[in-house]
């Protein structure tokens, strides 16, 4: 694992003391980690790029909603860890181009994809992943007419500067845009514009990976290939019996409750007679299909943390 100290310390700043509304400054397209509760809420990816790490609470239950841009990694952990909660913030290091979350309590840093701690009080520990889902406001507004959107903060950071020194921060603009456009991948890729090599043709560096964990199994699934599936797969992971949905905007998975599922031509799912939104695993009788936990990245990242043969292979790549 590489490790490299890039910036100073929290200077990106993480959002500690979060606020919430029902009204948001960007566009319908863009998209929102979004954790389901009793008030669902939204976490835009457009603020995240700013601050990479928010510690909420939701439902009671102390949280970290976690975002590496440069690896496109969304991961929702909880903050409670071996029985003390703590509170996380952006070290200003990167192991192999992923974010180094460090606490605050024992400065121990916690690799942000995996969330495994490669250094301090905690090595070798595991922050547990919370269920989460990543769709557009659009979807979040009709599908959770009741939740709540973070809003932005007068913070100063890194992300908005055109050096190391943190400045005001602009939320419509988009730090990482070329970044996202370019096939190169890495730190150096988004400074430069040239970055790491890749070794392997069947999965593209930068691919959409939804990542599973489950009972000591590990199984990522790349969008192509689930939409090459038909845009539904049915796998068992670590002996749990899951399905795994694209939808236009993303990929969900849920606990396979032992029905066949069929993708319509709307895009939802119909399964056990009856029609299903595959975004929130909600049927039109009111059955509710559990949310897997889920870590969404690009592939450089979970091959980095699993190996290359940590994907998900259709019966035609046997």
């Amino acid at each position: 694992m590489d490790v490299r100290e890039v910036l100073e310390p929290d200077a990106i700043p993480s959002i500690d003391d979060p606020s919430f509304g029902e009204t948001y400054i960007g566009t319908d397209d863009d998209q929102m980690l979004v954790l389901d509760a009793e008030v669902p809420k939204a976490y835009p990816l457009r603020i995240l790029n700013f601050h990479e790490i928010v510690n909420d609470t939701v439902d009671g239950d102390p949280v970290a909603v976690t975002w590496c841009p440069l690896c496109a990694s969304a991961v929702v952990y909880e903050r409670t860890v071996a029985g003390r909660v703590v509170t996380f913030g952006v070290s200003g290091k990167l192991a192999d181009d992923d974010l180094v979350m460090y606490d605050r309590e024992t400065n121990s840093e916690w690799k942000q994809s995996c969330g495994v701690c490669i250094a301090g009080e905690f090595e070798g520990d595991e922050l547990t992943v919370r269920p989460a889902s990543i769709i557009t406001w659009g979807s979040f507004t009709e599908q959770y007419p009741e939740g709540e959107v973070l809003q932005p903060t007068t913070m100063e950071s890194e992300a908005a500067s055109d050096d190391d020194n943190p400045a005001p921060i602009e939320y419509l603009a988009n730090p990482y845009e070329a970044y996202f456009e370019s096939e190169e991948f890495g730190l150096l890729a988004h400074r430069e514009g040239e970055g790491r090599s890749w070794d392997r043709e069947d999965i593209h560096p930068k691919e959409v990976v939804l990542g599973i964990e489950l009972g000591g199994e590990t199984v990522g699934y790349p969008e192509r290939r689930v939409r090459e599936a038909g845009g539904i797969v049915t796998d068992t992971v670590g002996s749990r019996d899951i399905v795994v949905v694209a939808t236009a905007k993303g990929l969900h998975a849920f606990e396979n409750p032992g029905y066949e599922f069929e993708l319509l031509a709307s895009g939802e799912v119909r399964a056990d007679e009856t029609v299903w939104n595959p975004a929130t695993g909600e049927s039109e009788d009111g059955k509710r299909l559990e949310r897997i936990p889920t870590r969404q990245l690009f592939a450089f990242t979970w091959q980095d943390d699993h190996g290359r043969d940590a994907f998900y292979l259709d019966s035609s790549e046997y």
